[in-house]
């Protein structure tokens, strides 16, 4: 694949609503040839699902990862339980793994009660679903495809967003809910569109985006790719840690933030501390960081494990179930 695709992939991956006159000025391309390599990557699946990111925290939800293994035989079976995992309103992410799991689930709920609840629902009305671990997840570093450039420019566009934490639980008006309702399963809608479907006009609803951003409530708007297609190697690296303390780990997260690799990290509470999700154009570039990992941070890290992400089937920051009940 050619060095521009792999820009408009980072540019497009990384802000689903950026325009093409935008786009244009930053690779110094026209509007119409980008707007057509850009519907070429869409129509082969390479860039696909585009999603917004909200920080869940803020409507006082917790989210909790579950890691299924041993869920199906069939591709047929795979299929049923995946189909059943996306319409659930409490799931956010589904995703495949090869490895020691099969499935990673996210679900957001307001508490640890309500969400064992509703898992309980799950796993029992589904026997292939019997084999699990759970993680809660208490922050998330969200980085750049930096891996993808290599011009200065264009990596300083974007920096890294962070969701979930200790907030203060805030209120929504019916409009703010409106519009992230639409948001949520329409993310790339025209503001006019948006304006229709949730009853206000275009004025409004550029005030409530503007707010809602400031508020840090949206996080941006990215895309799903496909990795496979790219020829990305794609995994999440487990870590179990000790010895831990600020100074430490603030010079692991540093570390981290500085590698281009690097998409995302997930501190979490349960059989390990942190996940972090590595992507390259490169496969042995995923064996050098893990190694080099490792060698600089030998007295923090207790253990770890290596899992390949082969798929993505759904990516959502807010649950459905909250605009269920909104209507």
């Amino acid at each position: 694949m050619n060095p521009l695709n792999h820009t408009l992939i980072f540019l497009r991956s990384e802000n689903a609503r950026m325009s093409f006159k935008e786009m244009a000025r930053l690779v110094k391309k026209s509007p119409q040839i980008l707007k057509y390599n850009v519907s070429v990557l869409e129509k082969e699946g390479i860039l696909h699902d585009p999603f917004y990111i909200f920080d869940y925290s803020y409507f006082g939800l917790l989210l909790f990862r579950v890691y299924f293994k041993g869920v199906y035989i069939k591709e047929q079976d795979k299929m049923r339980v995946i189909a059943e995992l996306r319409q659930n309103p409490y799931v956010l992410a589904v995703y495949e793994l090869v490895g020691e799991f099969d499935l990673g689930v996210e679900f957001a709920a307001p508490n640890p009660s309500k969400f064992n609840k509703e898992f309980k629902k799950i796993i029992s009305s589904n026997p292939l679903l019997k084999e699990y671990k759970i993680v809660l997840n208490i922050v998330t570093h969200i980085y750049p495809r930096q891996y993808l450039v290599d011009s200065a420019e264009l990596l300083t566009l974007y920096n890294q967003k962070i969701v979930g934490g200790d907030r203060e639980k805030e209120e929504f008006t019916p409009d703010e809910m409106a519009v992230l309702g639409v948001l949520l399963h329409q993310p790339t809608i025209r503001y006019t569109r948006l304006a229709k479907e949730a009853g206000l006009n275009v004025k409004t609803i550029k005030s409530i985006l503007q707010n809602l951003t400031k508020r840090n409530i949206i996080r941006g708007c990215k895309y799903l790719i496909d990795k496979n297609k790219l020829d990305v190697t794609k995994n999440r690296l487990f870590l179990k840690l000790h010895n831990l303390d600020v100074e430490y780990e603030s010079k692991l997260l540093d570390y981290l933030h500085d590698n281009p690799e690097v998409i995302q990290l997930n501190k979490t509470v349960g059989d390990w501390d942190m996940e972090i999700d590595l992507e390259s154009l490169d496969k042995s570039r995923i064996r050098y960081i893990i190694s080099k990992l490792r060698e600089e941070f030998s007295d923090l890290i207790a253990g770890f494990n290596l899992i390949e992400i082969y798929d993505y089937y759904k990516r959502t920051y807010l649950p459905e179930y909250l605009f269920e009940e909104e209507k």
